[in-house]
């Protein structure tokens, strides 16, 4: 389903989950991307840049409530919402098993840790690179050489976008990798207890944005007051096209 520039998956949560245990381990490297509005706003943007990040992934979905209820009030056909935290925590609780290799990029030790010991993984590999990784070479290669040397059944990649879909991308483009790889940001933080999620009443109401921007307002207030608003401009110029696409059809009739 085509929406904001991208074909999303038409699959829900469970649907996904399915394909991802059924996928074997050894498999061909390959890669989930979720994306939010922030990151439709960035690719809106600069589409030359960031288009090719989640083209290439195998499955984009979308992780972002607001995107879906204001595109269907408006028109817009819209697919399901599969947030990048809640398949990270299904994924770990119902798929992983404990001697699966797992590996982690990005996160600390301390969060890490927690995770190990909540699902006792007992084949959890980390890689933390420095801040600013991707503007550095010789850490940009690191990172993709954990991810591909890891052989892991599931890839956590937990390094903020767009620099987690690059890893991804260029851990593709090697051609040795298997796996699949999950670009989730910072659900970790969630699932190790760090950081709390909305309660599930705002979760459902599409408020879960006004939550996190209350816990960490000098962190997130540009995201969600400046830049990720943009993206109800955006979904009103897709209704404005497709109209006038049906508009012209209609008349061509």
């Amino acid at each position: 389903m085509r929406l904001l520039g991208l074909d999303f998956a038409e699959h829900d949560a469970q649907a996904v989950l399915a394909m991802l245990g059924a996928r074997p381990a050894d498999a061909g490297f390959a890669y989930v991307v979720t994306p939010n509005a922030d990151h439709l706003v960035r690719l809106a943007r600069d589409p030359a840049r960031y288009r090719p990040l989640y083209e290439d992934a195998a499955l984009r979905l979308l992780d972002s409530r607001v995107v879906a209820r204001v595109g269907a009030l408006i028109g817009l056909p819209v697919p399901p919402v599969v947030t990048g935290s809640d398949l990270t925590l299904r994924v770990l609780d119902e798929l992983a098993r404990p001697g699966d290799r797992i590996a982690v990029l990005g996160a600390s030790p301390a969060t890490v840790a927690a995770v190990r010991k909540r699902f006792s993984l007992c084949r959890l590999l980390h890689h933390d690179p420095p801040m600013g990784f991707d503007g550095d070479p010789a850490e940009m290669a690191a990172a993709v050489r954990f991810v591909a040397e890891a052989r892991a059944r599931f890839a956590l990649l937990c390094v903020g976008s767009p620099r987690q879909e690059a890893v991804a991308r260029a851990v593709q483009a090697r051609g040795d990798a298997v796996g699949i790889a999950l670009c989730v940001g910072a659900s970790l933080l969630f699932i190790s207890g760090e950081e709390r999620r909305a309660p599930p009443r705002l979760q459902r109401a599409g408020l879960e944005w006004a939550w996190r921007l209350a816990q960490d307002p000098s962190r997130l207030a540009r995201r969600y007051l400046l830049d990720s608003p943009a993206v109800l401009r955006l979904l009103w110029q897709e209704r404005t096209s497709l109209k006038r696409r049906a508009a012209r059809k209609r008349r061509r009739a």
